[in-house]
């Protein structure tokens, strides 16, 4: 395999890595990292490219944002509810007010956008 295609399957190898722990991990996107694998798999591995958009739950959401820019209500359902369970571990560990504030404001910004974005017309 030449150079150029081996970065861009470690790139897509990669980047679905952190796609797929984006799935249960608050703040950590999940359709970003799902583009930019099949982009890069595009670039190297025509059978992993295909693989990524034909697969039943993940190739669901490469669709979804790249036919209409959007995120099905599951999935913002369950992006809120993580993040809002990742905020309560922080209250009941007792972070310092500094790090809550902190956090408080990134989750909300990750919310506000999650539950910004349409959802497809067929849901």
């Amino acid at each position: 395999m030449n150079p150029v295609r081996a970065f861009w399957l470690a790139v897509g190898l990669l980047a679905l890595a952190l796609g797929c722990v984006g799935v249960v991990v608050p703040l950590l996107p999940t359709t970003p990292f799902l583009l930019l694998a099949v982009f890069a798999f595009a670039q190297s591995s025509e059978r992993l490219h295909v693989w990524l958009i034909e697969h039943p739950i993940l190739g669901t959401f490469i669709e979804d944002w790249r036919r209409y820019g959007a995120i099905n209500r599951r999935a913002k359902l369950a992006s809120v509810v993580s993040m809002a369970a990742v905020f309560a571990t922080s209250l009941i560990m007792g972070l310092a007010t500094p790090v809550l504030v902190v956090q408080a404001v990134a989750l909300a910004g990750a919310a506000t956008f999650v539950l910004t974005r349409p959802s497809p017309p067929d849901q």
